[in-house]
């Protein structure tokens, strides 16, 4: 669309007690209704979008006089007018200036410009961000948005968001903004133009929708916001993939941007990063208010682990069909049966760097626990880690297997100690990866991040919510693990933690120490993404555990 030189409103007066205002929005050098134009009222979640038409009708009714009515179009000056003079117009021509650029002289210099992805990558469908006119009327139309941080001048080329569910007959229209930082949120527009889009299902590949931004020019240094909002109501829903463990931004029209902290949309970009322009390092240009120490950018490996074989593999992939649940899994290689059990929310393919090299030597049976993954759980019942750890012996059982050993990591590993209790007799050796043994392991900042998500899902407690209120609550009250059940073990285990990991080191000891037969490995410089981060040592470590005499 040509970005007009002004814009003016054509208002025409209803009169429902004089409170409802209706008009059109006009481009005033082309004489053409202007479409989509958000017209709200300044902190509070009220307001409407205009139709294709350029038509809208906006309730003042309950607002006080001295509110402030807020138009705001990229490239022109913020608009505001008191509620109580917004309604005393009368087909009156409204302009919205175009903003005055000051174009300094510059002198260019050549560049060198390197690639860089930034964001959330996951394309899980188990942690979702839903966007259904049906069951939201009224809050559908919110605008979420992720932050960035570029520590160095950056260029956005592409704007990319992970949709692991698109159902519409009809285009879905969207609208992308860029905005700076205050205070830790979002604060103004740094677009010259609108981007707007009309969303199809064939514009999605591979899960992901690109949108090129390229001809914008978009410039960035410091921190961002990238911001996503539908703008028009569709006969249909779409699911977002997020992620659980970060912090997205969301607000209603022009209220108050507040954080949601039960998950960030999977929201990522590509940029030319000037690698001549600021010197200092090249972190993570996500930011996320957890302990930075717990948090790196593994953007890459779960991009990896979503290209990979692993998880989606049918020559190696079968279902366990058990009561209220079918059981996905994969088996790979000949020998010592070894079964990795991955954490909350993941699949399979997160061993995608573990699979290949232990397959070598051992009979590698990968699991999807149920609820995850491919694998579905129909019942309404809580979570456990001793329900999980029956699938792991169900589906012994039906592999025909005496004794195996476990790989568990992070949620797995909590089922392997319970797998350990219950079926001491089926376990040779357990290597567990950042688990607890009960909830109060777990850094207490992390626990009331769960805490806060668990509250917002119950209030809003949507029906494809449940999945996820079951998979945080079992890390909100799981497992219960005492001291003299530890004692119990009489397994060898391999006790594995990162030294910037969200299990507590005294934790972490006090498992390797409760345990008759354990020995500890904590990994330096690394987080609770052990796996990804340290794979050839993991591996060799597993490897030397497993062959000890």
């Amino acid at each position: 669309m040509k970005k007009p030189n002004a814009l003016f409103f054509l208002f025409s007066i209803y009169s429902f007690n004089a409170q409802v205002i209706s008009g059109t929005v006009i481009s005033k050098n082309e004489n053409k209704p202007f479409p989509y134009v958000k017209i709200g009222v300044e902190k509070e979640n009220t307001g409407v979008i205009s139709d294709e038409q350029g038509h809208f009708s906006i309730d003042l009714s309950t607002l006080a006089p001295q509110k402030k009515i807020i138009i705001e179009v990229p490239g022109y000056e913020l608009y505001t007018e008191a509620v109580e003079d917004f309604k005393k117009h009368d087909v009156q021509k409204i302009f919205l200036k175009e903003k005055i650029k000051n174009i300094k002289e510059i002198a260019l210099k050549p560049k060198k410009l390197i690639d860089k992805n930034w964001g959330v990558n996951t394309k899980t469908k188990s942690v979702l961000y839903s966007v259904n006119p049906e069951l939201n009327k009224d809050s559908f139309l919110g605008e979420t948005a992720l932050e960035f941080n570029a520590k160095k001048r950056s260029r956005i080329t592409n704007i990319n968001l992970n949709i692991a569910r698109y159902v519409s007959r009809e285009p879905v229209l969207m609208r992308y903004s860029i905005y700076s930082e205050k205070n830790g949120f979002p604060d103004k527009n740094i677009l010259d133009e609108e981007i707007t889009v009309e969303l199809t299902e064939d514009m999605i590949k591979d899960g992901t929708y690109t949108l090129n931004v390229n001809d914008h020019n978009i410039w960035v240094q410091g921190k961002f916001f990238v911001g996503i909002q539908f703008l028009k109501a569709f006969d249909g829903n779409i699911k977002i993939s997020a992620a659980l463990f970060k912090t997205g931004f969301i607000r209603e029209f022009y209220g108050d941007w507040k954080k949601m902290t039960i998950a960030a949309p999977a929201i990522n970009i590509d940029v030319k990063m000037d690698k001549n322009g600021d010197t200092g390092k090249d972190e993570d240009a996500y930011s996320d208010d957890l302990d930075q120490e717990w948090i790196r950018d593994n953007s890459k490996n779960i991009q990896e682990a979503n290209q990979s074989i692993y998880g989606k593999n049918k020559s190696a992939g079968s279902y366990l069909k058990l009561k209220d649940t079918d059981l996905y899994y994969e088996v790979y290689g000949e020998g010592e049966p070894l079964v990795l059990l991955h954490g909350n929310s993941g699949s399979i393919k997160d061993f995608y760097q573990q699979i290949p090299v232990l397959a070598k030597k051992y009979k590698i049976i990968a699991v999807d626990t149920r609820g995850q993954g491919k694998s579905v759980d129909t019942s309404k019942k809580d979570f456990t880690y001793k329900l999980f750890a029956d699938d792991v012996k169900a589906l012994a059982d039906h592999l025909k297997l005496n004794t195996v050993n476990i790989v568990g990591w992070s949620d797995g590993g909590n089922t392997g100690l319970e797998f350990a209790l219950k079926y001491p007799e089926s376990l040779n050796k357990l290597i567990t990866i950042g688990a607890n043994a009960f909830p109060e392991g777990v850094e207490d900042k992390l626990i009331k991040r769960f805490t806060d998500q668990m509250t917002q899902l119950n209030q809003l407690a949507p029906p494809e919510t449940f999945n996820e209120r079951r998979l945080l609550k079992i890390m909100l009250t799981e497992p219960g693990i005492s001291k003299r059940d530890l004692n119990k073990i009489k397994s060898p285990v391999l006790v594995i933690a990162g030294d910037k990991d969200v299990i507590k080191p005294d934790h972490t000891a006090f498992i390797s120490k409760q345990i008759p037969n354990a020995e500890m490995k904590i990994y330096k410089d690394t987080t609770h993404m052990v796996p990804f981060e340290k794979p050839d040592e993991l591996n060799a470590d597993i490897q030397r555990f497993l062959e000890k005499k």
